[in-house]
């Protein structure tokens, strides 16, 4: 009876201080392996694939289309290394150590930061393209966008450096028995991640795409108002307009997906007492992982561009010389 006890420990040699393994239904357990490990592929192919053509392809190399290459840069290290880890817990205990452990919660909570200011920087983007469109070409340029996104990776890592203070300097400090790795945060900390990493960046979004919203509504009103005698004259602007438009609702919707599935962990975090919430929390950080896969699946709905690189991919087009001049748009 004592060997069966022990058996249920990560370390039976030391009973007093190890976590229990991890236990569940075998039919749930399986179920959610399998599943994660379809994301983490997915999320691995797909997103190289989105990296490979917008790097690849001269057409591409746009000042929108760089945030979205940032985008998928963190997802695929989300598929990478996050991912992987997340299901070597569901099935084992953690054997790595606390210096380990303590880095890789920073890089979760990185690549979340990322990936939130990417989202930040890309309704930016829309907002400067549809409301002041005369001045988008100088005032957002390919390099610029490349600063911006040099400062999110900044920003992100300076972000996790204050929100993990207490957990850097001392990795042991929250694990209460060997054999886990959990991402505990101290009061300031879950302050600082909730108002920089959702709060802020939500309400900026939001108050960008309410801006951009109502700028194309009137848009659309004022191109429907033109006289016959000057449709077209101005139909090559109108074209632009609505290529702006169909960008931004794309977008928007990138946007949206985002949210919908980071905002689920902040209302469980904040519900935490609450024992229907409490119940969903182990699922939840599951949600931000599948975006990372949805976000080109996004791409390959709405991005024809995305497609064709695709095809020019697999049927190793991009290795033939000059490749990277070819249209695609």
């Amino acid at each position: 009876m004592e060997t069966e006890d022990q058996s249920e420990f990560c370390f039976p040699q030391l009973i007093n201080i190890s976590c229990r393994k991890p236990t569940s239904h075998w039919s749930e357990d399986v179920f959610l392996t399998v599943l994660l490990s379809v994301i983490c592929i997915f999320t691995v192919v797909l997103n190289l694939l989105v990296i490979i053509s917008i790097s690849h392809f001269r057409q591409l190399h746009t000042p929108t289309n760089h945030l979205l290459l940032c985008l998928a840069v963190s997802d695929f290290l989300v598929g990478l290394l996050v991912i992987p880890v997340e299901i070597y817990m569901r099935i084992s205990c953690w054997t790595l150590g606390d210096v380990i452990c303590c880095l890789w919660v920073c890089v979760t909570i990185t690549l979340t930061s990322v990936s939130v200011g990417n989202m930040v920087l890309i309704s930016a983007d829309r907002y400067v393209a549809i409301c002041d469109p005369l001045h988008y070409n100088t005032k957002v340029t390919v390099k610029k966008v490349q600063l911006w996104v040099c400062l999110c990776w900044v920003f992100s890592l300076l972000l996790c450096s204050i929100i993990l203070k207490d957990q850097l300097a001392n990795p042991e400090k929250y694990s209460f028995c060997y054999g886990e790795c959990v991402i505990k945060l101290n009061f300031e900390g879950g302050i600082v991640d909730l108002v920089m990493v959702f709060i802020l960046p939500l309400t900026i979004i939001i108050t960008l795409y309410m801006r951009v919203f109502v700028v194309a509504v009137s848009q659309a009103r004022a191109m429907r108002s033109h006289v016959t005698s000057i449709k077209l004259q101005h139909s090559v602007v109108g074209r632009a307009k609505k290529s702006e438009l169909k960008a931004a609702r794309n977008l928007g919707i990138l946007v949206l997906v985002f949210f919908m599935c980071l905002c689920p962990f902040y209302i469980v975090s904040l519900a935490h007492d609450n024992k229907i919430m409490s119940s969903f929390s182990k699922y939840v950080p599951y949600l931000y992982e599948l975006n990372s896969c949805l976000n080109p699946l996004i791409y390959a709905l709405f991005y024809p561009w995305f497609r064709r690189a695709i095809r020019h991919i697999v049927t190793l087009n991009i290795l033939q010389p000059g490749s990277c001049g070819e249209s695609i748009l």
